[in-house]
């Protein structure tokens, strides 16, 4: 019995691949794919371990919660990034209004200097808390600050190519990123610098399904120059609680939610 479920399973893993759509505008690619990644239900909240290693295997970690609104679908949000672990870093809090039209508006509260400190658009691809993750990658990139080419459709991914519309204001000359066709989730983002090198990577490796959402549950970003990398671990995930919008105020920079940083119930 157990046999027969498995191969209908495959089955039907196979069909869906087979009769899955062959997109052919990069544009409408990234747009899945921005959804997938940052629009999954209405509203949402994770906790995230966080392992930051050097070349030398000397390792840091931290521990936090991601709570995310949406206030349009496929538009503006809101996160509110509160760390518990370790004691260095408890009640930091990071906060993000994401502007679709406009440049994101973002603070950082650091508790020891009982500090909120605006985090300027030319610091967003500076490094997040020490990682190798940077400010942007909280929130995700605009789609509308690069010019999108569709390069190769493999069996299991789009593999498209992006370049930044004002070189000024990043460290990277492009980027290319291997799309899931199935989910649309980017599995695999390698960035080159304007020597032509490819200086940093990201990579997922592990994804499960949530309220029906696929999402990413292990990933990492890798410094090619330095071989530091930053290994993340996504748990606790649950989609469409109802945070409201009340949470994601600068009062909570000072203030967390606490009864939205408790773990749901399983």
């Amino acid at each position: 019995m157990f046999t027969r479920q498995l191969t209908a399973m495959a089955l039907l893993i196979l069909g869906s691949t087979v009769a899955a759509e062959t997109l052919t505008s990069a544009d409408e690619i990234i747009a899945k794919a921005d959804i997938a990644s940052y629009y999954a239900g209405a509203d949402g909240r994770s906790e995230v371990r966080m392992i930051i290693s050097d070349a030398q295997g000397r390792e840091q970690r931290r521990q936090f919660t991601v709570l995310r609104r949406d206030i349009d679908d496929a538009g503006d949000q809101q996160f509110l990034v509160v760390f518990s672990q370790p004691s260095d870093v408890r009640n930091t809090v990071f906060l993000v209004n994401k502007h679709i039209d406009k440049d994101d508006d973002r603070w950082l509260y650091l508790p020891g200097l009982d500090l909120v400190k605006r985090i300027s658009a030319g610091d967003k691809r500076t490094s997040f808390v020490g990682a190798h993750y940077f400010y942007e990658d909280v929130s995700g990139r605009r789609p509308s600050d690069d010019e999108h080419e569709l390069v190769e459709t493999s069996d299991s991914f789009y593999i498209l190519s992006h370049t930044p519309k004002d070189l000024g204001s990043v460290e990277f000359a492009n980027y290319q990123t291997w799309i899931d066709r199935q989910t649309f989730l980017p599995m695999k983002i390698e960035y080159t610098n304007p020597a032509g090198d490819i200086y940093r990577r990201v990579e997922v490796f592990e994804v499960a399904e949530f309220d029906g959402h696929p999402t990413v549950t292990t990933s990492r970003v890798s410094d090619l120059l330095t071989g530091g990398k930053t290994d993340m671990q996504f748990r606790y995930i649950k989609y469409d609680v109802d945070i409201p919008d009340s949470v994601f105020t600068e009062r909570s920079l000072r203030n967390p939610p606490r009864d939205w940083l408790k773990r749901p119930a399983e």
